[in-house]
């Protein structure tokens, strides 16, 4: 590890020798405006705990000092993040570096970070998910059709036995197909990174839309676009494809380790795909939700199966006028709903920078997964 000469110049015994916890200093490399978080076994790995925030002290130096009476594990193991895993430090080739580690309770302790990882890249190839075609023309025996469907498998899934939570994800042509007309959201290079880091061991169903059916397919009952598919496609999903899927793969079952998720048309069916199977889906992923489709949208429902339910809202400010005040007003809903009775967790993520692509849903992903299935 690179020693930094100058760090000690900032922490100089005090004159009256008050016993301090440890303190960990921390300079860098890159010029990056945005705050640095320690996480590690203390905190169960959570990347923007504000608890351990480092305090800024001069350009690329940080600091964070423990209390005193901190109750260690017996090695505390360390990494430094700028928010989240998609920025964590890397060394200066662009590698993974090692978790860090210490038993001291009272010492400073200097470190180094050469670099950030940028939207969780670099990837490497040999942590990238196995991607299967289970079907060309997988049949929809309620909308007498068939579909493309898609599965990615962890890199390592036929090397154990381990059984997985599943996401089941709309709109497949634009997850990781590298030739998308609007590019894609990368999910294959996001998984692996995440793979790396040991955590999203976690199996994606990809399901193609339709075409030129999609926004039918993705409407749910009698809207401003018209009388939707959307419950016979939901149906499908949740009755046809998920028995398929936990028949032929080794996957988690229960509710708690099953999603669905989606953007834009695709983000509000799988809202409702929540709303309509609680007992089956207890993670929602939901970017960008076309909620001006259903503008009297109202969270009302004798359903009582919502425990432990979990949300990812995301919403762009860039996107159109009214889609933050949308997706802060469904979240107000979803709340107040007498029905949710403080049963559901909700995770409200806005990037008011955020216009409505692949690339901002792209960076949303992995933040989704690890909040819903892995914090």
């Amino acid at each position: 590890m690179q020693e930094i000469n100058s760090v000690n110049t900032y922490f100089t015994p005090e004159k009256n020798n008050t016993k301090k916890g440890l303190q960990i200093i921390l300079n860098t490399d890159e010029d990056d405006a945005r705050p640095v978080y320690i996480s590690g076994n203390f905190n169960n790995w959570h990347t923007q705990d504000n608890r351990f925030l480092m305090e800024k002290i001069d350009n690329n130096l940080y600091q964070y000092e423990f209390a005193l009476d901190f109750d260690y594990p017996e090695e505390l193991l360390y990494k430094f993040t700028k928010g989240d895993w998609s920025a964590v430090e890397i060394d200066a080739h662009g590698n993974r570096t090692e978790n860090r580690s210490t038993k001291k309770h009272t010492a400073i302790q200097n470190e180094h970070v050469a670099r950030w990882r940028r939207n969780w890249l670099p990837f490497k190839q040999s942590f990238l998910p196995q991607v299967q075609l289970i079907s060309d023309e997988f049949e929809i025996p309620q909308l007498n059709k068939t579909r493309k469907v898609w599965a990615l498998l962890p890199h390592d899934y036929d090397k154990s036995d381990e059984r997985y939570p599943v996401m089941y994800l709309q709109d497949a042509q634009n997850l990781f197909n590298e030739a998308a007309e609007h590019g894609n959201w990368e999910i294959d290079k996001k998984l692996a990174v995440m793979s790396e880091y040991k955590i999203g061991k976690i199996i994606i169903i990809g399901i193609e839309h339709a075409e030129e059916d999609r926004v039918k397919e993705y409407n749910v009952g009698e809207t401003v676009l018209g009388n939707g598919q959307g419950e016979k496609y939901i149906c499908f999903v949740t009755e046809t494809l998920k028995p398929f899927v936990d028949k032929n793969y080794r996957t988690k079952k229960e509710r708690e380790f099953t999603g669905i998720g989606g953007s834009s048309m695709g983000g509000l069916i799988s809202f409702f795909s929540g709303l309509r199977y609680p007992e089956v889906y207890g993670k929602l992923m939901v970017f960008s939700p076309s909620l001006w489709v259903v503008p009297n949208l109202k969270i009302d429902s004798d359903l009582t199966n919502t425990d432990d339910t979990k949300i990812y809202l995301y919403a762009g400010g860039a996107e159109s006028d009214t889609m933050i005040e949308e997706v802060k007003s469904l979240k107000d809903d979803i709340i107040s709903s007498e029905f949710v009775k403080d049963k559901m967790k909700i995770n409200l993520s806005i990037n008011m920078l955020g216009k409505h692509n692949e690339t901002y849903w792209s960076d949303e992903f992995p933040k989704a997964i690890e909040w819903l299935f892995f914090n």
